[in-house]
């Protein structure tokens, strides 16, 4: 029918990335019965914290699920983290909203640049304890996309974030 949208579909098996939980891999699609409604549902596992979650299929587009990035991508999503930081609000609270508003986004551009300008604040000042479990947190988001994109292990892909995240803060405290 023209004019009607259509939603995005993932079958078992695809590597997807659920906004503020990571990547994960599509366990099984299958129809559930919520209060007398049939609603097909998919279940993602999360591996970066062994959770399971449960989205309702029609609203997968809307919770910002989409398909893990291609190899291709990564050097891209390193190129983020390697560029100047963005600037960000001064005061910590706002900064703290700024940096949750762009995780919510799910594109891991934004996730990235969240990921570089808190390694570097980090360094250069501190970080507020809000933003030091955000950055904890952000980091293993971005690593889960990055180890299912490179294919390589979690430990791995974490691994190889540290390292650039070291380079960075390296290089911009030297200048």
């Amino acid at each position: 029918m023209m004019g009607e949208e259509v939603a995005v579909t993932f079958k078992v098996g695809d590597k997807v990335v659920y906004p503020h939980h990571g990547a994960g891999r599509v366990l099984e699609v299958s129809d559930r019965d919520v209060c007398g409604d049939t609603k097909e549902y998919m279940t993602i596992r999360i591996l970066h914290n062994d959770m399971t979650v449960m989205v309702p299929v029609e609203n997968a587009e809307r919770a910002g699920i989409r398909s893990v990035i291609d190899e291709v991508l990564v050097h891209e999503v390193m190129g983020v983290i390697r560029n100047d930081p963005t600037t960000m609000p001064m005061n910590w609270n706002r900064r703290l909203k700024h940096n949750r508003d762009k995780i919510k986004s799910g594109d891991i551009f934004e996730v990235a640049d969240v990921v570089r300008n808190l390694a570097l604040r980090d360094a250069e000042k501190g970080l507020s304890t809000g933003e030091k479990q955000m950055f904890g947190r952000v980091k293993k988001i971005l690593a889960s996309e990055l180890m299912y994109a490179m294919r390589v292990t979690e430990d791995e892909s974490l691994a190889r974030l540290e390292e650039l995240l070291t380079e960075i803060c390296d290089r911009t405290s030297c200048e």
